[in-house]
């Protein structure tokens, strides 16, 4: 099919972009710095899902700048309506491009029209190359503005096209492009894309990798799988229905943690969206159908009793996708629910008819989660009596005077000896104490049941006040700071991990509302001349000798060897104290470097310390 200047459709000028860039990339950290590679990379994306593209190269170059090359069609050259060269249109105006109707791309995930006009625009500069017509043509931009026209470079037989840009260190707090974000993102896309070859090339390491994979989301379930217990081979289900492609790979493990990776035209739909709603409306209905036609005195289930320890791989093809924003977190047609819930429910159906052993167990652990969930409920509702608090927390928590949430903090500390330091330290105004005893119980290898039952895990629970899981409620926190302060060795570590890991799992609203932090302790105290110097790490300390010369050092592995006043001015002083904010960029390496590090399966965890023990910065031998 034709691909020229005729199907550029202009809609809109690139007007405020630079001065409102959330609008169009949700962020000017490092997830919006990724969403400016992730549009470029999806333009190419689209032009294999039209079968014109079987490879694509991204590349991390040395300079800070990125590239994206396909051999797909390459972007037209030849001289649009508006007087310009449709090249120069799509790379500067606003919702200019081939997608806004079906004749070129019946699918593509960039539907906007905006995406590179907004990568350019946010760009310190961004170069081009288009390969077609036997030639190869040529334009360059400084922040959206053309710096040249579009001139012939050379000359060629392939096609396809090429974009390098360098994010604008006016417009961007981060401009460092994360080798295993770009990677785990580029593997997606493979999967997703079946055939399709992906080339991710980082010169600031010198390190180059290739994926092409031909299971499709099959490879990618298994891949989100690695390390866990199984518990039946993937359940792969397709269809289509008016013009709607769905595709979904799903498998049950014996974890606890739903995990629901979803897709629109190769696009990852973080916050999900109704393909998701119509997954789970349409898996959560063929149980309860196969449960009642096969069981006796069954009891309908929950989509959330079903779902338990669910991993799936959600993707949907859709002509004229409709996003919750231009950073595409949601995909909203409501006539995509509608599909993929007919599609879900007679495919899951037909594969437990057709699957009686697997079925049978699958149904008796959903009915066993039932009352497991129903005990904990029980459970939760006890820990939540404000009445019980005095019994859950005897003389532990030292609560502040003040009444205003946004004032108050709770600091979480590791042991009685440093809690009664971090009592006698504190603003007790303002700073509440919690000290838990020992290393609390691991949330990753416990049921919901054993864990309410942990003394340590209720009184934080309790402190907090929001309740936990789906009745937790971010608004009833009785903090706007939740701290954890433990020593600086391995033991504290460990205790950091598993209080980490309990804030991810039942928590998580706490981290993604920016409310937990880690209280960074000194490494060092150095006394020279009747006077005290502190270092947080061995640079800091290598300075300072530097600068002092012979001193006395001393080295804290325990918050019990500061004396109330030192530890007040190093690290609980709100003008003086270093707090690391404890966020989740990439939810699902969280979940696998918990799932690894904190689960049941030491073969994974074994791997891990193999790879990465050169990377270890101090331990305690």
């Amino acid at each position: 099919m034709d691909y020229t200047a005729k199907d550029i459709t202009v809609l809109d000028d690139l007007e405020a972009v630079r001065k409102r860039p959330g609008m169009y990339i949700g962020s000017v950290g490092a997830k919006g710095l990724h969403h400016l590679l992730w549009e470029v990379i999806d333009n190419s994306v689209d032009e294999a899902l039209a079968g014109y593209c079987n490879k694509i190269i991204v590349t991390l170059h040395s300079d800070g700048s990125a590239s994206v090359e396909d051999n797909g069609r390459g972007i037209p050259v030849d001289m649009h309506e508006l007087g310009r060269p449709a090249l120069e249109i799509v790379m500067t105006k606003l919702h200019a491009g081939g997608k806004f109707g079906n004749k070129v791309y019946k699918v593509a995930g960039g539907l906007h029209g905006v995406g590179v006009s907004v990568v350019n625009a946010l760009s310190e500069w961004l170069e081009v190359w288009v390969k077609r017509d036997g030639k190869i043509y040529y334009q360059r931009y400084e922040r959206g503005v053309p710096k040249t026209d579009v001139i012939v470079v050379g000359e060629t037989n392939e096609t396809g096209t090429k974009v390098r840009f360098k994010p604008d260190p006016e417009i961007f707090e981060e401009l460092n492009f994360d080798y295993n974000t770009v990677s785990r993102r580029l593997k997606e896309i493979a999967y997703l894309n079946a055939g399709l070859r992906v080339i991710l090339r980082d010169e600031r390491i010198g390190v180059e990798k290739e994926y092409m994979f031909t299971e499709g989301i099959i490879g990618l379930l298994k891949s989100l799988n690695k390390g866990k217990k199984v518990l039946h081979e993937p359940i792969y289900i397709q269809g289509s229905k008016n013009g709607i492609f769905v595709e979904a790979a799903f498998q049950f493990t014996d974890s606890e943690i739903e995990s629901v990776h979803a897709f629109a035209n190769n696009i990852k739909n973080t916050d999900g969206g109704t393909h998701v709603v119509g997954f789970k409306a349409g898996l959560t209905r063929a149980v309860n159908e196969y449960g009642k036609r096969n069981f006796k005195k069954f009891e309908i289930l929950s989509g959330a009793e079903i779902r338990e320890g669910l991993t799936a791989v959600i993707s949907v093809k859709v002509p004229n996708p409709q996003f919750e924003g231009q950073t595409k977190s949601k995909l909203t047609n409501s006539e995509v629910k509608t599909v993929v819930e007919s599609v879900v429910y007679s495919g899951v159906l037909k594969w437990f008819e057709e699957n009686s052993k697997e079925s049978e167990a699958l149904i008796n652990r959903f009915i066993l989660i039932k009352r497991a969930k129903e005990a904990a409920k029980r459970a939760k509702e006890l820990v939540k009596k404000r009445e019980e608090a005095s019994i859950t927390l005897p003389g532990k928590l030292a609560d502040c005077s003040s009444r205003k949430v946004e004032e108050r903090e709770l600091f979480i500390v590791e042991g009685e000896s440093a809690g009664g330091s971090a009592k006698q330290a504190r603003d007790r105004r303002f700073q509440a104490i919690l000290p838990i005893r020992g290393k609390i119980i691991n949330v990753e290898k416990a049921g919901m049941v054993k864990i309410l039952k942990n003394e340590e895990i209720k009184a934080i629970i309790t402190a907090i006040g929001a309740g936990i899981d789906e009745n937790f409620e971010l608004s009833k926190a009785r903090y706007s700071k939740i701290i954890i302060m433990t020593d600086a060795d391995v033991d504290g570590s460990h205790i950091r991990t598993l209080l980490l890991a309990f804030f991810y799992r039942h928590m998580r609203p706490l981290i993604e509302a920016g409310r937990l932090f880690i209280a960074q302790p000194p490494l060092y105290g150095v006394k020279k001349g009747g006077k005290i110097y502190y270092a947080y790490s061995d640079a800091e300390l290598k300075k300072l000798l530097e600068k002092l010369g012979d001193a006395e050092v001393q080295r804290y592995k325990g918050l019990g060897e500061m004396n109330p006043e030192q530890l007040w001015e190093t690290t609980m002083n709100p003008e003086k104290r270093i707090l690391i904010q404890v966020k989740i960029e990439d939810a699902k390496k969280a979940d696998e470097l918990f799932r690894i590090l904190m689960g049941e399966d030491v073969e994974s965890r074994k791997n891990f310390i193999l790879a990465h023990a050169k990377e270890v910065r101090s331990l305690d031998v």
